[in-house]
């Protein structure tokens, strides 16, 4: 197998890898809601972070026998294979709009990035590290705090997949940067670096698995998946001398890109918007059937009405209309009564 045809192969692969991730982080989402950032006790949280530590691992092997213009488009694929897989797995089936903006947001992001061309390896000093480091803490907080003012899931989700999508594209920033700078000699040099990219990592991670709380799969995975690589490709652009191909019209088509990319992140949340008001239309419908329906009338069982005696004594009352005496036989006579009674009593005596 050539080095091209293996790049492939682990780019495909690590992008199944990250689909099965996502969808493990998005059950363990909807079905825990007490610790939405990190729910450490869910087994299958830990199943996603193996997932996407797998995903993250091919990828870089991957860049090790690809160029970065064919193994980075094949990563946007990952919202693509994630939609079947949910709906095969977890029976979580994406509606039409969701797969027009899936596409349409994989589309654009795999031709932004093949049109960024690639510039010999770059490095950052310790100055623009720390510049770097702290912009992006920054504005990642930035988003966090602004997310924790909406009151819309979908658009609160949309902010944290963003501030994730942010924190992992530094992470490769910084982790490109150390392994160029990399010397068995002296490794301890790199240690600042080597926390920021496991702040990011993990800040990444957490904030990623709170997107997908109550926003569904599609829309929160499709903004990581892009915002992840342009924000690579930004800091490339901007401070390692990388550029797009073929001049200004390369430069133009890749912008046509990114607006088709955003299109599709602006598909996806207005279609979870719209399937969320439908959701709550439907339950606010069921309770007001349900409390219009009327009761149904509890069977009550009948109480059974003791018999009354006609007399306390042996006397035997004068009847209103027969005398008093044997009427049917010997030993047999007819009390009266006070009122007309609906039993029929006797009394046997001697």
């Amino acid at each position: 197998m050539s080095s091209l045809a293996l790049a492939v192969v682990l780019s495909l692969v690590s992008a199944v890898a990250y689909a099965a991730g996502a969808i493990m982080q998005e059950h363990v989402a909807a079905s825990t809601s007490a610790r939405p950032y990190a729910p450490l006790h869910h087994a299958a949280w830990w199943v996603a972070v193996a997932l996407n530590g797998l995903g993250a691992l091919l990828h870089v092997v991957a860049l090790a026998y690809g160029p970065l213009s064919l193994v980075q488009p094949l990563g946007a694929l990952t919202i693509v294979f994630a939609l079947p897989m949910a709906a095969l797995f977890v029976h979580r089936k994406a509606g039409a709009a969701a797969w027009r903006g899936a596409i349409t947001a994989t589309v654009g992001l795999a031709g932004l990035l093949a049109l960024t061309g690639t510039a010999e390896s770059h490095s950052l000093d310790g100055g623009q590290r720390g510049v770097l480091a702290g912009a992006t803490l920054g504005g990642v907080a930035l988003l966090f705090l602004v997310a924790q003012t909406v009151n819309r899931p979908i658009i609160r989700s949309v902010l944290l997949a963003a501030a994730a999508g942010t924190a992992f594209g530094i992470a490769s920033v910084f982790t490109k940067t150390v392994a160029v700078d990399w010397s068995w000699s002296s490794p301890l040099a790199q240690w600042p670096s080597l926390l920021v990219i496991a702040a990011l990592a993990i800040g990444g991670l957490l904030l990623s698995q709170a997107s997908y709380r109550g926003a569904g799969l599609a829309a929160p995975l499709a903004t990581v998946t892009v915002v992840n690589p342009v924000v690579a490709a930004a800091v490339g652009l901007t401070m390692f001398g990388e550029s797009f191909r073929y001049g200004v019209p390369g430069t133009v088509c890749a912008l046509a890109f990114g607006v088709v990319a955003a299109s599709g992140l602006i598909l996806l949340t207005t279609e979870r918007i719209k399937a969320t008001r439908a959701e709550a239309a439907a339950e606010a419908e069921a309770k007001v059937r349900s409390s219009a329906s009327p009761a149904r009338p509890s069977r009550q069982p009948a109480r059974r009405r003791e018999p009354r005696l006609l007399h306390t004594d042996a006397r035997v009352l004068p009847s209103e209309r027969d005398s008093a005496g044997p009427q049917v036989g010997d030993g047999i006579d007819v009390g009266p009564v006070s009122r007309t009674r609906t039993n029929l009593e006797m009394e046997m005596r001697p």
